[in-house]
Order: C-alpha cells, then sequence, then structure tokens
C-alpha cells in the first residue's frame, strides 16, 4: 500500500468580502476564481491522500473546494478569528487537515509546560497557530498519528541563527543559550516551545506520527532538533536519537548520466525572503519508515518540491502561493 502526503501554504485563503488582517487587503470575484483554479489545479498535480494546510482563514470554502476533488473528510481545530472592530476583517489564521481516508480522534496538542521552563519562558502561553493532531484509519486497517503546524514566524535578526549540517546538538544549543537566557529572541523562544511540545505529543502515541509543517525555520536549525531529536530533550542521551525523520534525507533520487564532476544535489527551496532561498516546508514521519532499521514498517518512495509558481517569481503571488508545495509517498510493506 502506498499513500502520498503534503504540505501547502495557501497563503492568505481569505474569500471575499471578507480581508485579512487590514480592510483593505481582500480579494475581488474574479482574484478569488483565479486563486482558487490555481490552488485546484496544484493539488491535483500533487495527487496526495493526505494534505495539511497552513494560513486557512476561510475553512468553509477550503473544505468544499477540497470535496470537489475527492477529499471527504476534512478537519480544523479552531477557527480563525474576526477583527471585534469589522466582522469583515481576519486577524488571525489556521491550519486545516484534509484526507481521502476517515480522519478520528481529533485533538488538540497540549503544552509542554516542562519546555517553557527549558526555555525560559515566564508567563502565558499559547501556540501561535494551535496545531492539528488527529488519527487517520488507512484502508486496510493502519492508523497514522498525523500532525499539521504553523510555527510561530521566524523574525530575522541577528539572533535567528542559521546553522550547517556539521553543527552537532550540543554547538546549536550552546549557541542559542544566551539569546534564550536574556530574552533576545522571543519569536525563537516561542518556536522552540510549540516544537518542543508538539515533539512531547508525538513521543506519547502508539502509532506511527507523521507531520506536515510550515516550520517558519531553516534546514539543520535548532527548531528541528526539538522537534525530532529526543537527545535535545534528554542530555542524558551520548548520542542523537531522531523519534522522526526529515522524508527528504531518506529518499535519494536516481540521477539518470551524472556528470563525472556532479557535486551533491541541491535542495530545492520552498521559500525566498530577499532573494535567498529557504526551505520552510517539510515532512516529516516516524523512523519506522527507516528501511535501513530491522523494526521499519514501509519507506518513503518519493520526495517532490511543487515550485514551479516560485521559478517564475520568488516571492510567489497572493493569486497562487508565496511556499512551494512538498510531497512525501510511503510504501507499506
Amino acid at each position: 500500500m502506498k499513500i502520498r502526503i503534503g504540505t501547502f501554504n495557501l497563503f492568505q485563503f481569505v474569500e471575499p468580502p471578507f480581508s485579512w488582517y487590514t480592510k483593505k487587503e481582500k480579494f475581488n470575484i474574479e482574484q478569488w476564481a483565479e486563486k482558487t483554479t490555481w490552488i485546484k489545479n496544484q493539488i491535483l498535480e500533487m495527487n496526495c491522500d493526505i494534505i495539511g494546510f497552513q494560513e486557512v482563514f476561510s475553512k468553509k470554502a477550503l473544505k468544499d473546494l477540497l470535496n470537489e476533488l475527492g477529499f471527504k473528510y476534512f478537519k480544523t481545530i479552531d477557527s480563525a478569528k474576526i477583527d471585534k472592530k469589522n466582522e469583515k476583517v481576519y486577524i488571525s489564521t489556521t491550519v486545516a487537515l484534509a484526507s481521502k481516508y476517515p480522519i478520528k480522534n481529533l485533538k488538540k496538542v497540549e503544552i509542554d509546560f516542562s519546555a517553557l521552563k527549558k526555555h525560559y519562558l515566564n508567563g502565558f502561553f499559547k501556540f501561535a497557530r494551535a496545531p492539528i493532531k488527529a488519527t487517520i484509519a488507512l484502508s486496510n486497517q493502519k492508523e497514522l498519528d498525523v500532525y499539521v503546524c504553523h510555527l510561530k514566524s521566524n523574525r530575522d535578526n541577528e539572533f535567528e541563527y542559521v546553522f550547517t549540517k556539521d553543527e552537532t546538538l550540543n554547538e546549536k544549543k550552546e549557541k542559542i543559550k544566551k539569546a534564550l537566557e536574556e530574552n533576545y529572541s522571543v519569536s525563537l523562544k516561542q518556536r522552540l516551545c510549540e516544537a518542543s511540545s508538539i515533539f512531547s505529543d508525538i513521543n506519547r502515541t502508539q502509532n506511527p506520527a507523521i507531520l506536515m509543517c510550515d516550520l517558519n525555520d531553516k534546514e539543520f536549525s535548532v527548531t528541528i532538533e526539538a522537534l525530532t531529536n529526543k537527545k535535545y530533550h534528554d542530555e542524558t542521551l551520548k548520542k542523537d536519537d531522531y523519534l522522526l525523520l526529515d522524508a527528504y534525507n531518506y529518499f535519494k533520487p536516481k540521477i539518470y548520466n551524472p556528470h563525472p564532476e556532479q557535486k551533491e544535489i541541491k535542495r530545492t527551496p520552498t521559500s525566498y525572503f530577499a532573494g535567498k532561498g529557504n526551505v520552510l516546508d517539510y515532512v516529516f514521519v516516524s523512523k519506522l519508515f527507516d528501511k535501513n532499521k530491522q523494526n521499519h514498517i514501509g519507506q518513503i518512495t518519493s520526495y517532490e518540491v511543487f515550485d514551479k509558481h516560485l521559478q517564475k517569481n520568488q516571492n510567489g503571488s497572493l493569486f497562487n502561493s508565496d511556499h512551494a508545495q512538498v510531497v512525501c509517498e510511503l510504501e507499506f510493506n
């Protein structure tokens, strides 16, 4: 059995006559038709069984769109908030989950209060956007615990560190220590508490887990360590021990007629800022899908980034998206 799982940041999915954040930011009827037509075509091209969505304001409009495309099951955990001063203006966004398989046991992800203390976060805390946790029942009686999240936005400043694949977990933690202790980067602190809470929830689940997300953080980031690595949370461990795998790293595409001097394939960015590409959108899967492990239940058979619209315009467009879409295919044993 194979299933295809994707993540899709819709970029201001707001049905007219509603606006996002300010009264003037809204689509007219023709613009909305252009945007939703592009989204439909993109979803058809992704050819997924399960999709996690970010930047969802108009959830009924999204549910209706997806129903047309064969996604019988659709869930959100909350609703986008309306401005008290203007009932036509949304002031917050949410995430959503669509599936061609039944969704059951929808739950909120609980806050890990020990993570707040660890990251020196004092006072009130809540997720910037509440994540979704749901169990999906596959046709052959298998179940997956599926998570969708959109973590706190990354505010570019000197304390939003960029790490490389060669830096160890301890080196990363040492670099961010002062920023956390002295509260230099509120968004980084928030994001790490969010990631840690999701990790704690996944660590308790009984089923194989899948996470579709806009992390608002880069490849090799400490946020990914907090989300996936048991050693980040348990300093008694002597080596890295990953609860989740970045699906990209566990699928190796075939290269036909490679050039003898060809270097390592460069990862395709999913978003651009000031002309620089970053990987912000991910599909993480349970380590049980690592085919090299003796107890594996399946393997990753495809990993694709849908970025044609960003190749034409790196900033994307309100009539499509400013993010690429990521799709991972899993094959069960």
